[in-house]
């Protein structure tokens, strides 16, 4: 059985106790390999490693942090075949949605190659007689990740890129269902030329992830998860006067109006509910069908879902693959039954689908719940599944008050053909990133990534600008050269 370690101070590292986790493949329902789990003695070492490489990193010139963004980005071009089978293998989705999920993260390394520009400061020449100002962005120490299973290489990527560029140390914490892409990530940045000790990571579990909010040492914490976790995060970490970015759950809507191109809003939402088994933090999990437009979209709904070829993550021909466990597909189950129970109308009714020789695997189909209302857990509840719930209203206005009244913000969309109705709901629709005929807003890593209300706690976004200022800390200098005496008034501009 093959055994993930941790990468500490640059080689593969044995952890301080016996612990493991189980590594699945969620295809044939088989243990691949193991994961050792930190206990907070490795969480130490691991730190203390970051500390000491920051030393001479910190100080680190912009153009050999650049050059290491640089040769790290063509690394994950080289090994993105690897990377994605890598990810299919021990999270299930398919190879095209592993790569879709890399590109979208080397996009940040790409941001990342230009840091020097990103770290400009300002300067104000004469701000008094023979007095200037300027101002420049210092790195904070040693910072920490802590990431979901969902996207084991794009969220991290998310976080270490910016946080290396800009001159800190990092300490991983990947999930520990799907840990290998971290570890062939460490790997890379080695041959990329990171010194030993900038980037480590730490595999584990409850008591890893409270060594790192609790260690003095590390000054930030960034994290992608739920919000009840997002929560606690949030509040041990600055508790103890840490900085945070807490990225929690979500509850996604997509308007349809009736105006819009049903045939092409239900296949973007087909895809964007039922993609990567519905485990995504921007999935649309609700459909929000306006007017007349509910009939006839459930219909084109059913037969996209219908269409949807489930299969190993490794089959080219599979459209979706299994969920991450067995817990997970017991969840969705239950959740269509609960659904089912408190009065939505199965469509399409994914609980009982198998797949042809693989039996074992954590399998389940898409599953369609039409007339869903606001008091169902189908519509409450993150399902992190592929399940689509139809809720139908009136007016434009009613899906925006539906969607606002929602204590998730995350991610929406709108499909219409109506430039009035789509500026309508961009400036009133209480959510953090909004698609106008895209069901997926995922912004470009130039923008920042973050919801509103419970999806994003605290104040602070992942990556692009946000993730610099995150990762940095500003100093203000006044300065004069002085041929005369020093005044006893305050300064004053003049």
């Amino acid at each position: 059985m093959k055994t993930i370690e941790h990468w500490i101070d640059g080689t593969a590292t044995p952890a301080g106790s016996t612990r493991t986790a189980r590594v699945y493949d969620p295809a044939t329902g088989r243990q691949q390999a193991e994961v050792l789990l930190a206990e907070p003695s490795d969480v130490d070492t691991a730190v203390a490693a970051a500390s000491k490489a920051f030393q001479s990193w910190g100080d680190s010139s912009l153009s050999q942090r650049a050059k290491v963004m640089f040769a790290f980005r063509e690394l994950l071009v080289r090994h993105e075949d690897e990377l994605a089978r890598i990810i299919s293998s021990e999270h299930g989705k398919v190879i095209d949605d592993a790569r879709g999920e890399i590109v979208r993260g080397r996009e940040v390394v790409e941001y990342a190659c230009g840091i020097a520009d990103a770290l400009k400061g300002s300067f104000s020449d004469q701000v008094s007689r023979d007095v200037d100002v300027h101002d420049f962005r210092q790195p904070l120490g040693v910072v920490a990740g802590i990431t979901p299973f969902n996207f084991p290489i794009m969220v991290p990527l998310w976080m270490h890129p910016i946080a290396l560029a800009t001159g800190n140390t990092f300490v991983l914490k990947p999930s520990e269902r799907d840990p290998s892409a971290s570890r062939l990530v460490a790997e890379l940045y080695a041959e990329a030329g990171l010194p030993d000790g900038v980037f480590n990571v730490v595999n584990g579990d409850k008591a890893a992830v409270d060594a790192l909010l609790e260690h003095p040492d590390v000054a930030a914490v960034s994290f992608v998860g739920s919000t009840p976790i997002a929560k606690y995060v949030h509040e041990r970490a600055t508790a103890t006067g840490k900085r945070v970015q807490a990225l929690g759950g979500a509850k996604n809507h997509a308007v349809v109006l009736p105006d819009a191109d049903l045939e092409y809003a239900a296949n973007h939402l087909t895809a964007a509910a039922f993609g990567s088994a519905g485990q995504r933090c921007m999935a649309i999990s609700i459909g929000v069908a306006v007017g007349d437009a509910g009939d006839e979209l459930v219909e084109i709904l059913k037969r996209k879902a219908n269409e949807v070829k489930v299969g190993p993550g490794d089959d080219a021909t599979s459209d979706m693959g299994p969920v991450v466990t067995p817990a997970a597909r017991a969840r969705v189950i239950d959740a269509v039954a609960g659904g089912i129970a408190q009065g939505a109308t199965a469509v399409v009714d994914g609980r009982g689908h198998t797949v042809a020789g693989h039996e074992d695997g954590f399998f389940v189909g898409p599953s369609l719940l039409d007339n869903v209302t606001v008091e169902m857990d189908a519509y409450r509840e993150e399902i992190f599944g592929p399940v689509l719930g139809i809720v139908r209203v009136g007016t434009v206005d009613e899906a925006i008050a539906l969607i606002n009244a929602n204590p998730y913000g995350n991610g929406t969309a709108i499909f219409t053909g109506s430039g009035e109705a789509a500026r309508k709901f961009q400036r009133e629709v209480k959510v953090g990133m909004i698609g106008v005929n895209v069901p997926i807003p995922v912004p470009m890593s130039y923008y920042s990534f973050g919801g509103w209300k419970d999806s994003l706690i605290g104040d602070s976004p992942i990556h692009g600008p946000e993730g610099v200022r995150f990762y940095t800390r500003a100093k203000v200098v006044t300065t004069r050269w002085p041929h005369t005496e020093a005044a006893f008034t305050f300064p004053t501009a003049g």
